[in-house]
């Protein structure tokens, strides 16, 4: 049952998120062109009515912003509902969500991580539809040899540029890549 939706400001532009009783439902970046995301949510979640959130997911907002603006969080404490995921993208996400701030790893790494380098492609469309950027930190994720690879957020791999380099990845200290696999 989605209990509400709630914008909020960071370094990348307004974001916003969709919870319920088990946790969040979705994050959603700033749109190209717009001011915030609430259209796009709200063709997602068309009953969510915009509230203040709880406690927990203020704290989610918090912590988020705070990642945005380049203090290295990993966000574990932050609850999804993960309801209807199906279990090789939450396998995906879990390893995804394990990648610190300021590191990267490789579709590649990830598909040997569950045990075939052949599914990578499979881990890209896995990322592709992540309902949790930021939390889900798709972003990290790079093509082979550290290629941008996709983002399917607003903004495509120039979104996906600018977080990793609020968070440092891209400063020469944190290459090569996270596991060197």
């Amino acid at each position: 049952m989605i209990q509400g939706l709630f914008l909020f400001d960071t370094a990348v532009g307004t974001c916003g998120l969709v919870w319920g009783a088990q946790g969040l439902l979705a994050v959603a970046l700033p749109p190209l062109g717009a001011s915030d995301p609430r259209a796009k949510l709200a063709r997602r979640f068309p009953e969510a009515v915009e509230t203040t959130p709880p406690l927990a997911v203020q704290a989610a907002v918090e912590a988020m912003q705070a990642l945005l603006r380049g203090e290295r969080l990993d966000l574990m404490d932050i609850v999804l509902d993960t309801q209807g995921v199906a279990p090789f993208n939450l396998r995906v996400y879990e390893i995804a969500r394990a990648i610190p701030p300021g590191k990267t790893r490789t579709y590649g790494e990830i598909a040997r991580e569950l045990g075939d380098v052949a599914v990578s492609r499979a881990v890209g469309q896995a990322l592709g539809a992540n309902p949790w950027p930021i939390v889900v930190p798709c972003h990290r994720v790079l093509a082979a040899g550290g290629g941008k690879g996709g983002f399917s957020a607003p903004g495509g791999t120039d979104t996906k540029m600018r977080i990793l380099e609020i968070e440092g990845a891209l400063a020469p200290e944190t290459l090569p890549l996270f596991g060197g696999l």
